[in-house]
């Protein structure tokens, strides 16, 4: 039987992700370690990574310097099917990475929105943005400031939601996916790349910092992220499990995951435990918030 998630001091994991993502935004990213990591990883290996994952070399090419950050878990971008004239909004937006290639996708017509709760990737997203309505000739994204439990958007107003390895880092799942159907339009539709577990954590791993600032330790079950976003009145539920993901950090002898290897008991690995996890779904047309 399924464990549920424990009790946590929701104040508490806030803060130190929001102090967490702060130092990734203001480092210099050639000081990264030469890991590869949703916690932040050097440019080379930020795009090695996002190739991984399938991100285009196109995609890749048009992005204004310093938005990759290895903070990718797959590609919400490319699962959401993104049309021109749509309103999509990233949760999470960090340096602006996905809602850059989302605003280049639905055009001069649609609008890429993101929202992070982290002052220092805000700032930075909107410096990149300068750099992008230069490169591309839009004037379609913007950036708020913002936690994903209470997003400062209309009911009803966006046609997309999509979010990178984000999600897993919220100490109040639930309120996330009922955001989620809150702000989309009848019929709308949600597009989301995640960690997850298979099952759960050994009690070590769960506790460490950094595997929560890493997207690990604060992931909940493949079970449970269904049942959320089900229970948020999200319909036609498509949930894909990539186990690639976790081995690629293995074998790219990423620091996060050897910690965690460390910790796990013998003849266990970290994709026994971690997934990648696509996540689709549609909120209903008939669905009144």
């Amino acid at each position: 039987m399924d464990k549920p998630t424990p009790r946590i001091d929701s104040d508490s994991v806030r803060q130190k992700v929001r102090d967490g993502y702060g130092k990734i935004a203001a480092t210099n990213p050639m000081s990264y370690s030469a890991g590869v990591s949703c916690c932040g990883s050097n440019p080379s290996a930020s795009e090695q990574l996002a190739k991984h994952i399938g991100y285009s070399a196109e995609d890749l090419a048009a992005l204004p310097d310093g938005s990759n950050m290895g903070l990718s878990c797959g590609n919400p971008t490319a699962i959401a099917s993104l049309k021109a004239g749509e309103v999509v909004l990233d949760l999470g937006a960090g340096g602006g990475f996905d809602v850059f290639i989302a605003g280049q996708k639905v055009g001069a017509t649609g609008r890429a929105i993101g929202v992070d709760m982290t002052p220092e990737m805000l700032a930075k997203a909107r410096r990149n943005a300068a750099t992008y309505r230069e490169n591309s000739g839009l004037d379609n994204v913007e950036f708020r400031l913002g936690e994903i439990e209470h997003l400062p958007l209309a009911d009803a107003s966006v046609d997309v939601v999509i979010s990178n390895c984000v999600i897993n880092l919220s100490p109040n799942k639930p309120q996330v996916w009922r955001e989620i159907a809150r702000v989309l339009k009848p019929g709308g539709r949600v597009a989301v790349s995640d960690l997850a577990l298979l099952k759960p954590l050994p009690v070590e791993v769960a506790g460490m910092i950094e595997a929560l600032i890493g997207c690990v330790a604060g992931a909940v079950l493949v079970s449970e992220t269904e049942r959320m976003a089900g229970d948020a009145g999200l319909v036609d539920l498509k949930l894909n499990a990539k186990a690639g993901y976790v081995e690629a950090m293995v074998n790219w002898q990423d620091p996060l995951y050897q910690k965690i290897a460390l910790h796990l008991p013998a003849g266990a690995k970290p994709s026994h435990y971690i997934t990648s996890l696509e996540i689709t779904g549609y909120k209903s047309a008939a669905l009144v918030n």
